[in-house]
């Protein structure tokens, strides 16, 4: 996840008294104001909890008994969101309740927004709907059972499926704008989303074989099914005009199992598509589309009307960041007319590691999409599964400190996080002797840390701004080459 405060405003309170407020970005979207009252309160919550053993503990800011100047104000902000990306790297805290309960209070707060009953449309791939019965602070979870309940999906497949943000663009094509996370209630976030989008419930994994698991039950099989009909509807697939002419036989047969089997075997099926966007490789100013999944990243250039193509595996992705251009300092948002990048450390060739940079507006969704594929593939390397509504805990009901002064009560659940797992992919995990082979690459290399903060750094990047890839593969045999 990206965090940001990329800028605050100066309030006054209903005494009259001035106040900063700090406004916080997630994932690139605007989240929620708070006081540097409140995330102290939040750190010294962490602290009961934790001791000062979370990572990013000892980065909260002191607190100031006289006022601060506008120098000192900006420096507070930058410390904050140094503090708030550290405190996200542990796995232990961003799954807790006490993390997810701080942010949908503070979401709750900022939109002026009351538990009340509400009703929310949840659509489907094909357009079809169904509509849920929720509190309107219900966080993402929550919703997403409730829809899985609606639709008539069993537990254990639940969370083969999450709830996205979707837009419509012109001529009615759509765009992903982003996964919904947990420490955030879908019905504000929908409700303060800028034009025309709704709540999709789609497929959340990017490992095709993962299909075999949902062949057996009627209501998975139509998910796959009406999200791989959009897929093929929006030209997101490539084939043959006699493979499209076979999943048009298939799909006036109604025949899903056949149709889904036939469009795994088509190329970028259950891949994301992005729009086209800039990248400075193979050579500077590369128009291209970039696709998604499979443990890859497809770019996609034409040339003298012919498609060529470069793949990018993941496991050969070291480290990759999100910057704004022309602006050093790393950032979850951009401003109008801003430009973000996603830049990545490729091994091109064994022993040569080179820099990618992709310019789109589409970058924190590509950062996502790059995080999401590792963690799938960390859990299925170490044999584990995916997670059932049975392993939420519901999270006492917690108190938070209010812009106000006041408090602001919460409840929400938890996730435990997988023994042995790396909490995030910055923070040092020491491989237990199971899965030695699975992190040999890992322990190979120099950490991120001590690569930036060597004399050698040109980059001039922070390595808080760096996301390390746990499943980075260092070794390239000769059959690579």
């Amino acid at each position: 996840m990206h965090f940001s405060i990329p800028d605050t405003e100066e309030c006054k309170d209903e005494k009259g008294a001035s106040f900063t407020s700090y406004n916080l970005h997630v994932n690139g979207v605007f989240h929620c104001s708070v006081r540097y009252s409140q995330l102290h309160d939040f750190h010294e919550q962490l602290k009961r909890e934790f001791g000062n053993t979370f990572y990013g503990c000892d980065r909260f800011p002191p607190k100031k008994l006289l006022a601060l100047t506008a120098a000192q104000k900006s420096e507070r902000r930058d410390k904050l969101e140094k503090y708030i990306q550290a405190v996200s790297q542990d796995g232990r805290i961003v799954n807790g309740d006490i993390f997810k309960g701080f942010l949908l209070s503070a979401q709750r707060e900022t939109r002026r927004e009351n538990p009340v009953d509400v009703s929310l449309d949840v659509y489907l791939m094909n357009g079809n709907k169904v509509t849920v019965e929720i509190k309107s602070t219900d966080q993402t979870d929550e919703v997403t059972e409730a829809a899985a309940e609606a639709i008539g999906l069993p537990d254990e497949l639940v969370y083969y499926f999450a709830l996205f943000l979707l837009k419509e663009t012109k001529n009615n094509g759509v765009e992903i704008v982003r996964r919904l996370q947990d420490f955030e209630s879908p019905y504000m976030s929908l409700k303060s989303a800028s034009g025309k989008n709704r709540i999709v419930f789609r497929r959340s994994y990017w490992d095709p074989s993962l299909d075999d698991h949902l062949m057996d039950n009627r209501v998975a099989v139509q998910l796959l099914y009406v999200q791989t009909v959009h897929d093929v509807q929006q030209g997101w697939l490539s084939g043959t005009k006699e493979q499209f002419k076979r999943l048009d036989d298939l799909r006036s047969k109604n025949s899903r199992k056949e149709y889904l089997k036939f469009a795994k075997t088509m190329k970028y099926y259950g891949h994301l598509v992005f729009k086209p966007c800039i990248v400075d490789y193979p050579k500077p100013d590369t128009k291209v589309t970039i696709t998604a999944g499979d443990k890859e990243l497809f770019f996609r250039v034409k040339e003298d009307e012919k498609e060529k193509e470069g793949i990018f595996r993941i496991t050969r992705i070291r480290c990759w960041r999100i910057s704004v251009v022309g602006d050093s300092k790393p950032t979850g948002n951009s401003k109008q007319g801003d430009q973000l990048q996603l830049s990545f450390e490729y091994l091109i060739s064994k022993g040569n590691l080179q820099w990618i940079t992709v310019t789109t507006d589409q970058a924190i969704l590509m950062s996502l999409t790059l995080q999401s594929m590792v963690e799938e593939l960390l859990l299925l390397k170490r044999g584990g599964k995916f997670r059932k509504p049975s392993d939420r805990i519901k999270g006492p009901t917690r108190q938070f400190k209010g812009r106000d002064g006041g408090i602001v009560t919460t409840a929400s659940s938890s996730t435990p996080v997988i023994p042995d797992a790396p909490s995030n992919s910055s923070v040092t995990h020491q491989p237990s002797e199971g899965e030695s082979k699975s992190f040999s690459a890992v322990e190979s290399v120099k950490k991120i840390t001590e690569i930036f903060h060597s004399p050698s750094n040109s980059l001039g990047y922070a390595p808080s701004s760096m996301v390390e890839n746990d499943i980075f593969d260092g070794g390239i045999g000769e059959e690579d080459l």
